[in-house]
């Protein structure tokens, strides 16, 4: 940190007058313990108070906030053991927040400063113990029951758009590094001065005033980020679409990473994919017909659902569309957060709702809790096989696959396409019948055999049962 930069903190820092519950003064200390317990403590508390960091200091008297200096040097401390500090403290904090040890001086005095993020998305403990502030006393958060639950309820709403991409940018720097043009093509507005714009943006959440200085917000990055390399943490989640050739990944056709934030690209990516597709011959009843390989609301819908509901904490890893010959794959980092089999029927949940939000204000995707519904419909409209879903460790995926002949259908097709049928009906409030599932398979009327055995494999596995009036239902319903 530039010394102009750190006095600033300095002084933002002891306009507060004394300690507050995310700030602790300290003259000198070299008790490791004692500062990994206010590293919990301090995060939970900035997290209670909702502040984006809390301040461990150095260097400052405790009552009166003078600037006295210390002779702690962290650098050269060890933890417990020959292990130095700075790791022997990431490692015994859970889950492992980031913190940063800032060296300076002011008024000639040597200071310390850890400035450390505010707990997200679980207390944060500090050899398995989680701390909070009481008063001006560090105290163990489970005895403070009440305490807990109110952190628990702050947590449970703190998102991930809320977070900081990058502090300390100036007004200029945020024009250069955010496509603030799109962002009003976008909203069909006119482009205004750079106050207007500063303003709106600060409205939107994509940027904040924080210690009289701006920050650019996740939210405001990962929408807009003119390059996503501009943002550290953010780099490793730009959207990536490969082609490959043929049904497996030995040999790539092409490959394409979008480095803008997703607002920006969205409908690029989203034409450069249709655009690539071939389409497949399709002989019906009585004609041989053309027929685009995938429907283009089944691609928009799963492209904007690997952005939006990407879990950001996991590490290394981003949205990605993976086309075959035979199929297309949509994958995002992290489990989703309900049940596969039920994102036909459950109330829509997302990590990232401001986010969802605001894509949907500029429609790339349907209403909230439409969008499988979408997939489904158009999937069955095109007679093409049932979607599937799944989860494996960190990361969800769905496959959509292209035309296949119903006697080149596996019994596993058939049964998750009867799945999806009955739950879609029911949803709609109308039932499933052996016509309205051969009408899905584009089976003949004395085919109905064939779609009884379906229905009864589908029965066996349990995944629909009959109602008390004998119809068809989904087994959740």
């Amino acid at each position: 940190m530039e010394e102009k930069d750190f006095k600033f903190l300095i002084e933002e820092l002891l306009k507060y007058g004394r300690e507050n519950e995310w700030i602790e003064f300290k003259h000198n200390n070299c008790n490791p313990q004692e500062i990994g317990e206010y590293i919990s403590c301090l995060s939970n508390s900035a997290c209670f108070h909702k502040k984006k960091f809390a301040y461990l200091m150095f260097g400052i008297e405790d009552g009166t906030s003078n600037i006295i200096g210390t002779n702690f040097d962290p650098k050269k401390e060890k933890g417990k053991g020959s292990e130095d500090l700075e790791p022997w403290l990431k490692r015994l904090l859970n889950p492992r927040i980031d913190f940063e040890i800032i060296l300076g001086r002011h008024s000639g005095k040597d200071l310390v400063i850890f400035k450390i993020d505010s707990a997200r998305f679980n207390p944060v403990k500090f050899s398995g113990v989680a701390y909070i502030r009481i008063d001006s006393y560090r105290q163990k958060l489970s005895d403070h029951p009440e305490k807990e639950r109110k952190l628990w309820e702050i947590i449970n709403d703190n998102i991930f758009e809320g977070g900081i991409a990058l502090e300390k940018v100036s007004e200029e720097k945020i024009l250069e590094l955010l496509d603030y043009p799109s962002y009003f093509s976008l909203m069909g507005l006119e482009l205004p001065d750079k106050k207007a714009i500063l303003n709106k943006f600060l409205e939107e959440g994509l940027i904040l005033k924080l210690e009289g200085q701006y920050s650019i917000t996740n939210l405001g990055a990962i929408l807009f980020a003119r390059t996503l390399d501009n943002f550290p943490r953010l780099a490793r989640k730009k959207l990536r679409i490969i082609f490959y050739d043929g049904k497996n990944r030995v040999k790539t056709n092409k490959e394409k990473i979008y480095s803008k934030g997703y607002a920006t690209v969205f409908y690029e990516a989203w034409e450069y994919i249709l655009d690539q597709l071939p389409s497949n011959e399709i002989i019906g009843k009585a004609l041989r017909e053309k027929q685009e390989m995938y429907p283009k609301i089944a691609i928009r819908e799963l492209l904007a659902n690997i952005l939006i509901h990407q879990d950001f904490s996991e590490k290394g890893t981003g949205p990605m569309v993976e086309l075959f010959s035979n199929r297309a794959e949509f994958t995002n980092p992290g489990e989703p957060l309900i049940n596969p089999s039920r994102f036909i029927d459950h109330a829509p949940q997302s990590r990232n709702e401001k986010l969802a939000s605001f894509m949907r204000r500029i429609n790339v995707c349907e209403e909230r809790g439409s969008g499988v519904d979408k997939v489904i419909h158009s999937v069955e409209f095109s007679q093409l096989p049932a979607p599937e879903f799944f989860t494996d460790g960190n990361f969800m995926k769905v496959i959509l696959y292209s035309h296949k002949e119903f006697r080149e259908m596996t019994r596993e097709d058939r049964i998750r396409a009867c799945y999806q049928h009955c739950a879609l009906k029911y949803v709609s409030r109308e039932y499933m019948t052996n016509r309205t599932l051969r009408e899905r398979f584009n089976l003949l009327d004395e085919e109905y055999v064939k779609v009884s055995k379906i229905i009864r494999d589908s029965v066996d596995v349990g995944l629909i049962k009959r109602d008390d009036s004998g119809r068809y239902v989904p087994f959740w319903a």
